[in-house]
């Protein structure tokens, strides 16, 4: 990393459960060592901040609406590998649990208590007709591309 700043900013592209669980490990746990941390969700990682964590309809006109009930939402991201239909998050938050490690809702919950930055992407929410009230109100801001670099320089970035 450049100079004295301890910054890193990740790019959350995708809606894989154990990529969300990775995504918001290093966040928090970089957040936790005194990192200024960025999260910048865009296309499938905006599920992890959805509003409402279930199966829902936002976003404006009919193929966006099915596009958000069909991404799920984090209560429904799936597994890279292994998914089992949607068991294999269940039973990988149940192992979570049993072996005392923070699981996705965990980790999400820790990220606002560490007031780490997220932010949603301007273009992925344009595509989906999704508008800021669709998300935690613990998302700072939507960006583009060119701010979010902009605000991440200097630091170490990730796309994940």
């Amino acid at each position: 990393m450049s100079g004295t700043a301890k910054k890193l900013s990740i790019i959350c592209f995708s809606g894989d459960f154990d990529k969300l669980v990775s995504a918001l490990t290093l966040a928090t746990g970089s957040a936790a060592l005194g990192y200024e941390v960025n999260i910048f969700f865009t296309f499938w990682g905006l599920n992890v901040i959805k509003r409402k964590a279930g199966r829902t309809f936002p976003g404006k006109g009919f193929f966006a609406r099915m596009f958000g009930f069909l991404s799920g939402g984090r209560n429904n991201v799936p597994l890279s590998r292994l998914n089992f239909m949607g068991t294999g998050p269940r039973l990988m938050t149940f192992l979570m649990r049993k072996r005392n490690v923070a699981t996705l809702n965990d980790l999400l919950d820790a990220a606002k208590a560490l007031k780490i930055n997220l932010y949603a992407c301007e273009m992925s929410m344009i595509i989906l007709g999704m508008d800021l009230k669709d998300f935690i109100p613990e998302v700072r801001e939507v960006l583009g591309v060119a701010k979010f670099l902009e605000l991440s320089e200097g630091g170490d970035r990730l796309f994940i």
